[in-house]
């Protein structure tokens, strides 16, 4: 029986380890230190701080700093104190003799996209040794490859995630009315995720990126650009957080975007919906429809085999072909340069719709999909669903109702 508090059971967390390995021998690597929250809940179940150390063979062992009994309640992983920090090669050395003990030239990967460059100097510094050699060098690639084919669990997680946005939006569209401001509609929509489970935030991984429910914004305010990867940016409540919300008021025949994601167990699930009280401008309105026509045709070509790239060329194509290309995943300078993203514990996972992006797609990844409309002053339309790719045609997870959401 699994710990209560051990959502990722032993067997899952070292059949990754065991594909991790299979990545790690192939690339002539010794070891892998894993140190970002999300990648040490993935291969260990628990992402208490501290350094996960896999060995290319052998068993990997969680150094935990805090909290050593937690962890050890979450993860199925071999769990030891994580000690003095300086100390920590001589730990390695105990526990990996044949490895640390043996003054071998070594080739440990990390997650060094996310790794601090002055953690990465002090383990660096820290994991020298006077009679070998330690080259730390980037493995992120091989967990973000690994992690882009999702497990039937993970899969039931982000569907679960899915149910919550579909109800609660179900829920919280009943209080949508003109004059109602972008920040008290989101918290209507926020309650509605909480009591479903929502965990309140959607993890990136991108440096410098954050998101937490989603994007609510409404009229002129959803075209306004932020530095956030996307094609909607928002107003948001200042420069200390320059994007989504605002206290803008929601007004009559103008587009409101909603943008909206849920995390439950880790998992999360990203969606669009487009809603207008009243009616939306001509052009505003022919923006959607091709949105929608952009995303069926997509649908038509996400089977295995098809490379990532050419499924953002074509959206490219379609847009010019709707004289929309200028509008299309933001405006100007700001436009987004990708249709769709990869999700799972991250928002921002692999594989990307985009362009240099040449890797086919493969049954079991799991890709958000969202053609959107940029007009500066006016606002921003689109859709957007996420998608498991299956041998056959893509499986939507996306579970509301696909139309323009017209209110009175």
């Amino acid at each position: 029986m699994m710990n209560q508090l051990q959502d990722v059971p032993s067997s899952v967390a070292f059949e990754r380890i065991s594909r991790l390995q299979g990545e790690l021998q192939s690339g002539g690597m010794d070891g892998m230190l894993l140190t970002q929250n999300i990648d040490l809940y993935y291969f260990t179940g628990s992402m208490q701080t501290g350094y996960a150390f896999i060995p290319v063979q052998g068993e990997p062992v969680f150094y935990v700093k805090r909290s050593v009994e937690r962890a050890k309640q979450e993860t199925g992983v071999t769990v030891k104190e994580l000690g003095a920090f300086r100390q920590f090669r001589e730990t390695l050395a105990r526990d990996y003799p044949k490895l640390f003990g043996s003054g071998q030239n070594l080739r440990i990967a990390a997650d060094l996209d996310v790794l601090p460059a002055q953690t990465y100097l002090k383990l660096a510094e820290l994991l020298a040794s006077p009679d070998g050699n330690v080259k730390l060098l980037d493995g992120s690639a091989s967990i973000r490859k690994l992690r882009m084919i999702k497990s039937e669990l993970e899969v039931e997680r982000i569907e679960a995630a899915a149910k919550a946005v579909d109800e609660a939006l179900t829920e919280s569209l009943n209080d949508l009315h003109e004059g109602m401001s972008e920040l008290s509609w989101i918290a209507r929509i926020e309650y509605e995720l909480r009591i479903r489970g929502h965990i309140g935030l959607m993890r990136m991984r991108g440096y410098n990126q954050e998101i937490a429910t989603g994007m609510l914004i409404a009229g002129a305010a959803a075209a306004m650009p932020s530095y956030f990867d996307g094609p909607a940016g928002g107003l948001g409540l200042g420069a200390a957080s320059p994007q989504s919300v605002s206290r803008s008021l929601i007004r009559r025949n103008e587009p409101i975007l909603l943008d909206i994601g849920c995390c439950i167990d880790g998992y999360i699930i990203d969606q669009t919906r487009t809603a207008v009280i009243g009616e939306l401008q001509e052009k505003l309105a022919f923006a959607y429809e091709t949105s929608e026509a952009i995303l069926r045709e997509a649908e038509k070509r996400m089977i295995p085999g098809t490379v990532c790239s050419a499924l953002y060329t074509h959206s490219l194509e379609q847009a010019l072909s709707a004289g929309l290309s200028a509008h299309f995943m933001g405006y100007g300078a700001d436009q987004a340069k990708f249709l769709g993203h990869g999700i799972g514990l991250e928002i921002d996972e692999w594989p990307v719709l985009a362009k240099g992006f040449d890797m086919p797609l493969q049954p079991g990844m799991v890709i958000a999909v969202e053609p959107k409309f940029t007009f500066p002053g006016q606002g921003v339309v689109g859709i957007e669903n996420s998608y498991l790719i299956t041998n056959e045609s893509p499986r939507p997870l996306t579970r509301t109702k696909e139309e323009l959401i017209k209110l009175p």
